[in-house]
């Protein structure tokens, strides 16, 4: 499935583990990883659940953030 959402991953001490936010799906979007490389493949799973489910429940996509959308620069 080629899509272009935003994945972030941060190592939380609180946790003791990896752990994912999904932003275009909401703030309460999240899962983990003991390894950043188990943290991004469960990314990838939760984010072809989320098209998945959207898709056949007739739900739109929420639209992909790009850098150009996201990023803010302040000038000084």
């Amino acid at each position: 499935m080629n899509s272009h959402y935003t994945i972030i991953i941060q190592w939380s001490d609180e946790d003791e583990c990896f752990v994912v936010s999904l932003p275009e799906w909401g703030e309460f979007c999240h899962t983990h990883g003991d390894t950043y490389e188990e943290a991004f493949k469960n990314a990838q799973e939760v984010l072809e659940m989320l098209i998945e489910s959207s898709l056949a429940d007739g739900q739109p996509l929420p639209e992909p953030k790009t850098l150009e959308k996201s990023l803010k620069v302040a000038y000084f």
